[in-house]
């Protein structure tokens, strides 16, 4: 129950091209104003590490409490939150419509940008929020080979750790050259019927993680679209969806990508497609971020309501009567964890609803892994990232399962190899990772 705040959680627009909105001194102003009601709650302190640097901050001024804690201190909070907004949707009793008007993870938002637009961001981390050009330069043909032998060699890494600041025990997402945008066609050879609740044909956003590394995840996506005769179409001309430079702060780099993104996106919606992409953290940016960055531009607020993740509309589709449930092969066991980007998205437990439907037996997780994005790749986060997802990684392996699978595929990898250094006899029943797209392939039967 939120104390004081029975109604739900509600978002004001992000006003971040007003001049105040970098004004540093306002803004530290308003870290005072928000640490001092988070610090008299603390209903958040298991949630991420911001949340406890921040009370040890406090607690180590004694009784002057948030008042004592030099303002320059308060940007070591920052430096730990990676804009999850699990506290806001799922644990903060005074967010609006609360007179309090607590955001969090928008204010951290708003230091990030600070940050960025005062040259406090490194180097190495502008480059591992540019996914498409790193994506497209290490996907080359000639080239993909040689990047992912140096990503799983220890002598490269250490050079790379050393260079760049990515810890090199980290295990890195290979790169495909078959590029998910380039081999994937549309169908459009079934007739369109559409749902009380969902639409009848697709546009798939492929992402940049699915595109480059994944493809299959794609692939498999496109064949469950097939096999319940749901017409579709890939989003051509796509490009990051934003969420890397949303964390970095890069705002203005979040504009550009919306202008080309919104653009093709929002004749799609019109067009009546569900635009649905297989990682919930761009579903969460154009359903959520986008429109609140750019609430002046009505076509954001279309593209976020024509937008699904993929199990939502499964599951939409078969409340409809129209999402066939010939299951043919039986998954087992399998342990399935929620990632944050899914849970903040308010939809209800989409994918382990579909995952029993095909008669598997699945031990849900639903807590940080503690990767998050680029955050647990970075050589001074990686020991904490292993940190925050050991209840994770131990709750993974208790069932034994066949398989474990997560809807963020980052996270997914994470969790295996935080399963894989535990090195328990619990852990020894577990066989393979796949994600929840391919396991429903694979309990349909499809190749």
């Amino acid at each position: 129950m939120r104390e004081g705040n029975l109604q739900a959680p509600t978002r004001h627009p992000i006003a971040w091209k007003n001049p105040d909105f970098y004004d540093e001194a306002l803004c530290e102003k308003e870290f005072e104003r928000i640490f001092d009601i988070c610090h008299g709650c603390r209903r958040c302190v298991s949630l991420c590490n911001a949340f406890p640097t921040l009370f040890d901050m406090i607690d180590e001024a004694g009784d002057l409490e948030t008042a004592g804690v030099p303002k320059e201190k308060f940007w070591k909070v920052v430096d730990q939150c990676y804009l999850c907004d699990v506290c806001y949707m799922t644990k903060c009793p005074y967010v609006p419509p609360h007179p309090w008007n607590l955001d969090f993870p928008h204010t951290m938002l708003r230091a990030k940008a600070i940050q960025y637009k005062t040259g406090k961001m490194k180097f190495r981390d502008k480059l591992l929020t540019s996914t498409e050009l790193v994506g497209t330069f290490a996907s080359i043909p000639i080239v993909v080979h040689a990047v992912n032998a140096a990503n799983k060699n220890g002598l490269a890494r250490g050079v790379m750790q050393k260079v760049l600041g990515v810890h090199s025990a980290r295990e890195l997402p290979e790169y495909d050259s078959a590029n998910f945008r380039a081999t994937a066609t549309p169908s459009c050879n079934y007739p369109v019927r559409d749902g009380a609740k969902s639409p009848g044909k697709v546009a798939v956003f492929s992402t940049c993680y699915v595109n480059y590394n994944e493809p299959g995840i794609g692939h498999d996506l496109l064949k469950l679209l097939d096999h319940n005769e749901i017409p579709y179409v890939i989003v051509r001309g796509e490009t990051c969806c934003g969420m890397p430079k949303l964390e970095l702060g890069d705002l203005e780099t979040v504009e550009k990508y919306k202008e080309r993104n919104i653009r093709l996106m929002h004749e799609l919606a019109q067009a009546g497609y569900a635009i649905v992409t297989p990682v919930p953290s761009c579903t969460l940016m154009f359903k959520s971020e986008i429109p609140l960055l750019f609430a002046d531009d009505a076509r954001c607020k279309a593209v976020s309501e024509a937008m699904y993740d993929p199990f939502e509309y499964f599951v939409l589709r078969n409340k409809d009567g129209l999402l066939k449930t010939d299951f043919k092969v039986g998954l087992g066991r399998v342990s399935y964890h929620i990632p944050c980007h899914s849970r903040v998205q308010n939809v209800g437990r989409k994918t382990e609803e579909m995952l029993k439907m095909t008669g598997a037996t699945v031990n849900t997780v639903e807590r940080c892994s503690g990767h998050d994005g680029t955050w647990g790749v970075k050589e001074e986060y990686y020991a904490l990232s292993m940190k925050i997802g050991k209840p994770v990684f131990k709750a993974m392996a208790l069932a034994e399962p066949d398989y474990i699978s997560s809807d963020c595929a980052i996270a997914g990898r994470h969790i295996l190899q935080g399963m894989n250094e535990a090195g328990d006899s619990a852990n020894s029943g577990r066989k393979e990772k796949q994600h929840p797209l391919t396991l429903l392939r694979i309990a349909y039967g499809l190749d």
